[in-house]
């Protein structure tokens, strides 16, 4: 796991959306055991009090849950991966189309441009 981390966001957070990518993307399975506190600090080379803080905002939001004694595990409901997906998704979205207003294109051209982008790849 990648230990370059934002200073626009707590690292909590960003280890929290690397492991729900991962998640999104099938990496990790539900049910599956979640590396220990210790491990993921060792991983991302950050304080284990903050991997701690990653698995309680996870827990809080229902994606995992700890078992006393064993781990923690993403849960095995998948409704709660398709939910994670589609806020994600809508995040990036959201962040696609500000970032084009702000270079002054209308939505029609968003548009254009996208299409444009996928038939024939990034035009750099």
């Amino acid at each position: 796991m990648a230990n370059e981390f934002s200073a626009s966001k707590p690292i909590y957070r960003q280890i929290a959306e690397q492991l729900f990518k991962k998640m999104i993307r099938g990496e990790i399975k539900p049910g599956e055991k979640l590396p220990s506190v210790r491990e993921l600090a060792v991983q991302t080379q950050v304080n284990p009090n903050t991997i701690q803080r990653t698995y309680n905002e996870m827990e809080r939001m229902g994606v995992v849950e700890t078992r006393r004694g064993q781990g923690t595990f993403v849960v095995e409901h998948t409704e709660v991966i398709d939910d994670l997906k589609r806020e994600m998704r809508s995040e990036v979205i959201g962040q696609f189309v500000q970032s084009m207003e702000e270079l002054g294109l209308s939505k029609q051209d968003m548009l254009l441009e996208l299409d444009r982008f996928l038939q024939k790849g990034d035009p750099k």
